[in-house]
């Protein structure tokens, strides 16, 4: 059910941000790993219930420095766009368990290489017990 109003509500526009951020960043072929984050992040965006982002912890120190470096080409205006429409979606009282998925996202639209996107069944077995 949240999937479907958020779909129209902000799953939508915020998808096409991380598409568009996704072919302009695949023009370049160092930029191509950014536009592959940046696509699958817009599957994400567009159906984030039921979903969520796990750490790789192998991910080593590249995705360190790629992280940094998609702060300043897409991050920063993509986690603009995520508090901009969760303030919003705030607006309402049904609004506002969007509006804080919404600034969920936040933090993965400024760091989003070392993660995988897994079903939220699937996450309890990845992630290790403490």
């Amino acid at each position: 059910m949240f999937n479907i109003v958020w779909l129209v509500l902000s799953g939508l526009w915020m998808a096409i941000g991380y598409a568009l951020a996704g072919i302009l960043l695949c023009v370049t072929i160092i930029g191509i790993p950014f536009g592959i984050a940046s696509f699958r992040m817009a599957n994400f965006a567009l159906w984030p219930f039921g979903r969520q982002l796990v750490e790789e912890h192998d991910a080593g120190v590249f995705s360190a420095i790629g992280n940094v470096l998609w702060v300043i080409l897409a991050g920063w205006w993509l986690a603009l766009g995520h508090i901009l429409s969760g303030i919003a979606l705030c607006v309402t009282i049904i609004g506002i368990p969007l509006g804080i998925a919404s600034f969920k996202l936040v933090p993965v639209s400024l760091f989003p290489l070392g993660k995988r996107i897994v079903d939220t069944d699937d996450a309890h077995a990845l992630i290790p017990l403490r």
